[in-house]
């Protein structure tokens, strides 16, 4: 047993029933702080998510060459044509992928968007 704890029963009680209380205490500020801190936040910027659990649409994306896809290809981010392993990337890396050769999505068309040279 703890040296530091009291050995009777009606004091450990005590001790109980203060701690609990305590505990109310704290949770009840941390919920304060929470309500506080929400209504200082800025409103996020993202686009919202278009259902429960599900991850937002990039705005652009690169399917890297392997199976099914000979060269590395840009797409815009709804595009139906991208397959599965397309992976997130921002418009300036997109550009860039362009101007080193990447090809762009025949049916999104990237490069109309991204003004590719």
């Amino acid at each position: 047993m703890d040296d530091d704890l009291p050995p009777d029963l009606v004091r450990l009680r005590t001790l109980e029933t203060w701690a609990a209380h305590y505990l109310t205490r704290i949770r009840a500020r941390i919920a304060a702080v929470e309500r506080q801190q929400a209504q200082q936040a800025p409103a996020p910027t993202v686009r919202p998510a278009t259902g429960p659990g599900r991850a937002r649409t990039p705005d652009w994306g690169l399917a890297e060459a392997g199976i099914g896809v000979p060269t590395t290809e840009i797409h815009r981010g709804d595009c139906w044509a991208r397959g599965r392993s397309l992976v997130a990337v921002s418009a300036e890396r997109a550009r860039a992928e362009l101007a080193d050769g990447a090809q762009p999505c025949a049916v999104c068309r990237p490069d109309r968007v991204l003004n590719r040279p």
